[in-house]
């Protein structure tokens, strides 16, 4: 390996470098791009002027209390809620109220979920994937809070609030009747202060059996139309999803906000009201994601991170109703909370759901985007192709390496041709630079006159690694979201899961700095391969430069950090690469070594032969 190549690859390393810390964490950015049209933010709002013959709905302009119908008064005897009651009482007869009712709970167990729903509020407080794992438990999606002194705290999702996003939900308790054994249907009335008749609010929800999507369906009936400054209600997720993570670093684990607009997905900026007539939106982690598909275009989408005690790490989703135009509606959503994997989101594309939806374009919540998407996607393509072969997604990442290795071979073959003329000229090189060191111009001229003869340039041998990089970052993709890859067991007991970082040992505690908290041995033999590598294809000009030295052994070291603590199936990968490119690169050095022997041996037999006359003896 001679100059040439060592720039190269110090180039290569330099791109991965800048990769992991500056593109890839940005490579979904969080609140990079909104969905495409209007947005209002929460601060100021623009008035609208009705369209010809739209009814204009009274705009509240200050708070409004809205109190379950039978709340009784702080003093017995009172007569029930009329509509007379003084805003400034009204939170301790809500209090009084709701202590005096019962929470009920109700359990809904299918194929792939448990879900327990609460009378209080009518939402949602567990929401299990039962065929996936997280430490060893069913998948909650509805992330409870964990407080400072380890005690674990239900959180709501699915909550109704009278308002936009920062209105406090209700949790009042609600009546609740089941139509069928996946059917919850929870009822309240509510009335107004100052008016004297109540509206019935209805959440509906149905499940199916083989389903990790359920449908709402929340209903208003109301004597007036219902408008809390320009919102009916705003049914709210979070807030958390699933599964439990130590950070969101947006590299072993992130939340992205996505909606599709107008055919197109995008990331969306959070914090924003966004007013985009949305078909499809979402949180998504690393493996599982949380989507909303409603019944039409007409909702504003917010998302937030505000933290909470027990979640610093928060992500909301809210779908607000406009003001009501009639005195009862019903508004039906689709909520998707499961895994993010093309299988299962392919299915509302297809129609063959219980639902009977299609064309919904919900596959795209699981691919990729960006100029690397169409390789990943054959990538992946391949990957589960030889899966499919031998049964181990271990082996089908070394039989999809061996692929790679073998498709870009002519890259490689051409790299090694270019870097094998390059070390051949190199006493021509040195030659030259010793003769006009005085004058570099000249210097210059000669050198480029002496590769174009050779047909070779200094660039040649970096071009073709160059170009294969944007091919591992799309390994990197493919290797750290692949759903398929969570939970796939390569060896028993020591590589359980590719998804996840392999270990021997557990220290029980994480070192400081390096965040470390077990002893993993594939760093160790990623390190032992490059160094490897680098012995075998050292020629000896580098032995006496110290330079190349460091960056032949510095590199390894450097990487062995970088890459501990990613998941063992990318690691996989990265070690029988340099394995292959080992075995590759000492086929292809000998190969050039005997063709140029060939070469040298075939200019020496066209050398014409001298015979000196013989002389004539004397005599």
């Amino acid at each position: 390996m001679e100059k040439n190549t060592l720039v190269a690859i110090l180039l290569s390393m330099m791109i991965i470098l800048g990769w992991f810390y500056f593109i890839e964490p940005r490579f979904f950015p969080r609140d990079e791009d909104a969905v495409p049209g209007q947005e209002q933010t929460a601060e100021s709002e623009t008035p609208v002027e009705p369209a010809a013959g739209q009814t204009v709905l009274p705009v509240l302009t200050e708070p409004v209390t809205v109190l379950p119908a039978d709340t009784q008064a702080a003093e017995p005897g009172t007569a029930p809620l009329d509509g007379a009651v003084d805003t400034e009482d009204a939170e301790d007869i809500v209090l009084e109220t709701i202590a005096a009712e019962t929470e009920e709970r109700i359990i809904i167990d299918t194929e792939l979920i448990q879900v327990v729903l609460s009378s209080a509020g009518g939402n949602i407080i567990s929401y299990r994937l039962k065929e996936h794992l997280d430490k060893g438990e069913a998948v909650e999606m509805i992330l409870p809070s964990v407080d400072a002194n380890g005690i674990t705290r239900e959180s709501k999702a699915f909550t109704i609030a009278f308002g936009g996003q920062d209105t406090t939900p209700t949790d009042a308790i609600f009546r609740v009747s089941r139509p069928s054994p996946l059917v919850v249907e929870f009822s309240r009335d509510f009335s107004i202060i100052g008016q004297t008749e109540p509206f019935t609010l209805t959440k509906r929800y149905e499940f199916k059996n083989d389903e990790y999507m359920f449908q709402l369906a929340v209903s208003l009936d109301s004597p007036t139309v219902l408008n809390f400054n320009n919102a009916a209600y705003t049914l709210g997720f979070g807030p958390q999803i699933g599964p439990t993570f130590q950070k969101l670093d947006n590299r072993y684990e992130y939340r992205h906000y996505y909606a599709l607009a107008n055919g197109k997905r995008s990331n969306v900026r959070i914090n924003t009201i966004h007013d985009s007539r949305f078909t499809w939106a979402g949180i998504a982690g690393k493996y599982f994601t949380a989507l909303v598909v409603p019944d039409n275009n007409q909702y504003t989408l917010f998302f937030s991170d505000r933290p909470e005690p027990g979640i610093p790490d928060a992500s909301r989703m809210y779908i607000s109703r406009p003001a009501m135009s009639s005195s009862a509606s019903t508004d039906v959503f689709h909520f998707y909370l499961g895994p993010k994997n093309q299988g299962n989101l392919g299915r509302y594309d297809t129609g063959e759901n219980s639902f009977r939806l299609r064309n919904l374009d919900l596959i795209r919540a699981a691919s990729s985007i960006g100029f690397l998407a169409p390789l990943e996607t054959g990538l992946k393509w391949l990957l589960n192709f030889f899966f499919g072969l031998v049964g181990n997604y271990g082996i089908a990442i070394i039989l999809l390496t061996l692929t790679v290795k073998i498709i870009t071979f002519p890259l490689t073959k051409k790299s090694s041709e270019a870097s094998f003329k390059m070390q051949s000229m190199a006493p021509k090189i040195k030659e030259i630079q010793a003769k006009y060191k005085d004058n570099p111009a000249k210097m210059n001229m000669e050198m480029q006159a002496m590769y174009k003869k050779a047909g070779t340039s200094p660039v040649a041998g970096c071009l073709p690694m160059l170009i294969q990089m944007p091919l591992l970052f799309a390994m990197f993709n493919l290797f750290n979201n692949h759903f398929e890859l969570r939970g796939a067991m390569f060896i028993p007991v020591w590589i359980p899961d590719l998804s996840l970082p392999e270990y021997v040992w557990e220290f029980g505690t994480t070192l400081p700095l390096l965040g470390w908290d077990a002893l993993r041995i594939l760093p160790f033999i990623f390190v032992g391969s490059q160094l490897l590598h680098g012995l075998v294809m050292k020629t000896p000009e580098q032995q006496g430069n110290p330079s190349m030295k460091l960056m032949l052994y510095a590199m390894p070291i450097v990487f062995f950090f970088i890459l501990y603590n990613m998941p063992s199936g990318l690691l996989v990968y990265w070690i029988f690469t340099n394995s292959f490119t080992l075995i590759q690169q000492v086929v292809l050095n000998k190969y050039l070594r005997s063709k140029k022997a060939a070469a040298d041996a075939l200019v020496e037999s066209d050398v014409p032969t001298v015979i000196a006359p013989r002389r004539k003896k004397k005599r």
